[in-house]
């Protein structure tokens, strides 16, 4: 990754270099960059322990910090990816909950580091940036589910 002025850091307990690689593995334009070791001994590690990951999810710059469990992921953060179909949507939660994530509502999952990604259909963020009857149909289509279902969405948009 070249020196970007902006990136996003998630801090993990340890798992760093392997979400990296869970990331770089579903999800295109991805990769995993430099990863950076201790150079001795320190409180927490020792010596040749990862300490820093830089990585990219969907083109989005990261550095993955192993910072041990003080600091806690929560929902306030979240990736949200645009999927254009229901074999997109299905690939992406797939992938994050049968791999030790967990299933949330409305689209929102969690993997099993801690981070939060919303898998959500164009359907849908086009259904509600129309507004009116048709925003308010797939809202409330979208309010009953896990993993979004895009035909749902779609028969809801109709009316």
């Amino acid at each position: 990754m070249a020196n970007p002025k902006n990136l996003i850091c998630l801090m993990y307990d340890k798992g760093a270099e392997e979400a990296a690689h869970f990331y770089a593995k579903v999800f295109p334009d991805s990769s995993v960059g430099a990863v950076h070791r201790a150079p001795t001994d320190y409180p927490m590690g020792k010596a040749g322990d990862v300490l820093t990951v830089e990585f990219t999810v969907l083109g989005i710059p990261c550095i993955g910090v192993n910072g041990g469990t003080y600091f806690k992921h929560s929902e306030a953060f979240s990736f949200q990816i645009a999927t254009d179909s229901q074999e997109e949507t299905d690939r992406y939660w797939n992938a994050i909950v049968e791999n030790g994530g967990q299933e949330s509502q409305c689209g929102w999952c969690k993997d099993r580091y801690g981070i939060s990604w919303q898998i959500t259909p164009r359907t849908l963020t086009e259904a509600m940036a129309r507004g009116g009857a048709e925003a308010q149909r797939a809202f409330t289509a979208m309010m009953s589910m896990k993993k979004i279902d895009v035909a749902k969405i779609d028969a809801a948009r109709k009316g």
